[in-house]
């Protein structure tokens, strides 16, 4: 009897300390390497937030950070791959807000549910993205440009991909002023502002940094941002101020960062908290202001806030999109 009760004893002794050391085990990360994957292509505003963030969380952690380009499906494969790595904090995802919202419209069968897979660490305003048109247009504001695509027998202007906020744009303007403006999709946004500049379609939607060729060379100019002005196109007014009346013009795009879902909190609090600290750094600084973001990256609750708040218009448009209205 008094074998089995110390055996007894000594076992009860030692799952406590198991779950004093699991409970523990959160202040003690990171405990190795840790992964960044990364939904599109290395050189991309989500590689290069990816890696400036992972540099600066390397350094306060003192452990590395390895990026690594996970791109296809609208992010959807990085997505995945991170759903099914193990909740500890060491493997983190970086994609667009669209791979966490429409994607679920854009994509059949997708491997990810981002409500049930992901805990959201932060987002990380993109900055606006301007509506840029052909100078031979001669138009300098939205009214000028609706004009025109009125008396035009065709226009086009470009997006990165159907469902992009360049796609849904296009869609509301049409649907709000009676147009029929084409949308343009491309894989990515050089060479739509390729095709800009060469005057094969007549504009496109797409970030400040991605339109340098068109802008510094006078091809084009900007005649509408979205949601708030620019504080690199100050004199350029917003599709509201302008009379555009769609939700879509309102809306926030971001990066995304998450991992997945039962990571442990204190570990989600502390690498959000990292990201936060990050966007005080002077390269951060640079960076931001080269993609003209006017903005740093959002604390827990406000990301989950934003995401709850948006996700839902964003989906809807999506689907009207996906369904071919205009």
């Amino acid at each position: 009897m008094f074998l089995n009760r110390r055996s007894l004893l000594g076992a009860a002794a030692s799952a406590l300390a198991s779950s004093a050391i699991a409970r523990a085990a959160p202040a003690t990360w990171p405990q190795r390497n840790i992964k960044i994957l990364v939904g599109f292509a290395a050189g991309g505003q989500t590689d290069l937030f990816a890696r400036m963030y992972g540099e600066f969380i390397g350094s306060q952690t003192g452990v590395p950070v390895v990026v690594e380009n996970k791109p296809g499906a609208l992010g959807a494969i990085a997505a995945a791959e991170v759903k099914r790595s193990t909740p500890d904090g060491h493997t983190v995802l970086f994609n667009t807000s669209g791979a966490m919202t429409v994607n679920r419209v854009l994509i059949k069968e997708l491997a990810y549910d981002t409500d049930k897979d992901f805990e959201l660490v932060a987002a990380m305003p993109t900055g606006g993205l301007p509506l840029i048109v052909r100078k031979r247009l001669n138009v300098a504001d939205l009214e000028g440009f609706v004009r025109y695509a009125r008396s035009a027998k065709r226009v086009t202007l470009g997006t990165f991909g159907i469902g992009s906020p360049a796609h849904l744009t296009i869609m509301e303007l049409n649907k709000q002023y009676g147009l029929a403006i084409e949308a343009a999709h491309y894989r990515g946004e050089a060479p739509m502002w390729t095709d800009v500049v060469a005057e094969t379609i007549d504009g496109g939607v797409g970030s400040f940094v991605g339109a340098q060729p068109v802008l510094q060379t006078g091809t084009g100019q900007a005649i509408a941002v979205p949601r708030k002005r620019l504080a690199t196109l100050p004199a350029v007014k917003t599709f509201a101020e302008q009379g555009a009346t769609s939700p879509l013009f309102a809306l926030m795009t971001y990066q995304c960062c998450a991992v997945p879902k039962a990571t442990p909190p204190e570990i989600v609090e502390r690498l959000s908290k990292l990201i936060l600290q990050a966007a005080h750094s002077e390269k951060a600084k640079t960076m931001f202001q080269t993609f003209g973001i006017d903005e740093g990256p959002m604390d827990l609750e406000a990301t989950r806030d934003l995401y709850n708040r948006e996700a839902p218009i964003w989906i809807g448009l999506a689907k009207e999109a996906a369904e071919g209205k205009q």
